[in-house]
């Protein structure tokens, strides 16, 4: 029974872990102290304009949390390896994320919580702000600045994980493959760097391929091989003279899409993309894989939150096949990382069958 209880409480107080992170975070600790040397409290506090007792109090509940090393006799604090994946400069950064998930908006959503099973209507980001997510995030740049720092975050352990389901993967009739709503391409070009015989198209919103800055296929020296440009995946053809159609490639690639929309929307999707798709074409769909019953897995936790921030859910592979039967696609086989994180479904057209 004390195992339980010990189970309980800690889950109870989990936000208290998440939110004195989210602190340590949001005020610079962790890019302030570093793991090759020890700084003191008071240079601390001075650095970051702290108050000195309130500020040993956070660090040392960081500490207590293994993200920061307290060094004997008050001496000062130095940064643990795991610590150092809330750095802005960490190449797995998890700062982003943990900016979005516990900054003020997404705190705010999960009252709804409750209230949402009893009456059967999701999405808490439309009921706390009257938008639904991605529009609030086009209306206010603090937060969409924050947004795209966790999904670079996000996709950097995500792209690490469909390479890995790739490994062994047989490519070579694979030439040119379209990542659908694939952002700055930080997926895409990982993948023309891992296959230099393929070129990739990245299809984005150009509220995102206009930020040339940001694009990933650059700076990974594939740009070359590397073509963004601006379309809707709800849209089979083009709808302005800024857009343009879904072009018709090897392979197709979805990281991380399809759970932030309804069936129906999902749906809507993939007979775009099938319409749009050769004969030989195949669909790569990237997501957390909902395993069977009593077995514990993140993505029933990630399925709450899509509850929260969205209409969509996450899926169990016999849901997605049913989606994919609805629009002309067959579901082949599921590819997985090593951590089986994310399951990587491949798909082809059903007249292939």
């Amino acid at each position: 029974m004390l195992d339980y209880y010990e189970k309980t409480a800690d889950i109870i107080f989990g936000r208290w872990r998440s939110q004195i992170l989210y602190a340590g975070v949001k005020i610079g600790v962790f890019d302030c102290v570093a793991s090759d040397t020890i700084k003191s409290t008071s240079d601390i506090a001075i650095e970051l304009g702290l108050d000195l007792k309130l500020a040993y109090r956070l660090l040392r509940a960081l500490s207590s949390m293994g993200f920061l090393t307290e060094e004997p006799d008050h001496r000062g604090f130095s940064i643990t390896p795991q610590g150092s994946l809330l750095r802005k400069d960490h190449p797995q950064t998890l700062r982003g994320i943990i900016l979005l998930e516990e900054g003020p908006e997404h705190y705010a959503i999960w009252k709804h919580l409750p209230s949402m099973i009893k009456d059967g209507q999701q999405n808490a980001f439309s009921r706390e702000y009257g938008y639904k997510l991605f529009d609030y995030r086009d209306r206010n740049p603090h937060y969409a600045e924050v947004f795209d720092q966790a999904m670079s975050s996000y996709s950097a352990a995500q792209t690490t994980w469909v390479l890995e389901a790739f490994d062994g993967y047989d490519f070579s009739n694979i030439f040119h493959i379209c990542d659908i709503g694939g952002g700055t391409g930080h997926l895409l070009a990982n993948l023309l760097v891992k296959y230099p015989h393929m070129k990739g198209t990245v299809l984005e919103l150009e509220s995102v391929t206009s930020k040339k800055e940001s694009l990933l296929a650059p700076k990974l020296g594939v740009s070359e091989r590397c073509l963004y440009i601006n379309g809707d995946m709800f849209s089979s053809s083009s709808s302005s003279s800024n857009n343009e159609v879904l072009p018709s490639t090897d392979a197709y690639i979805m990281k991380m899409i399809l759970h932030d929309w309804n069936d129906e929307e999902c749906v809507n999707i993939l007979s775009n993309i099938y319409r749009s798709s050769p004969e030989h074409a195949r669909l790569f769909i990237a997501e957390h894989l909902i395993p069977g019953p009593n077995v514990p897995h993140f993505s029933k936790l990630f399925d709450i939150h899509m509850m929260c921030v969205a209409s969509g859910r996450e899926r169990t592979v016999d849901e997605y096949s049913t989606l994919l039967d609805r629009s002309g696609w067959k579901y082949v086989q599921t590819l997985h990382p090593h951590n089986h994180q994310h399951g990587l479904m491949e798909v082809i057209e059903s007249s292939k069958i």
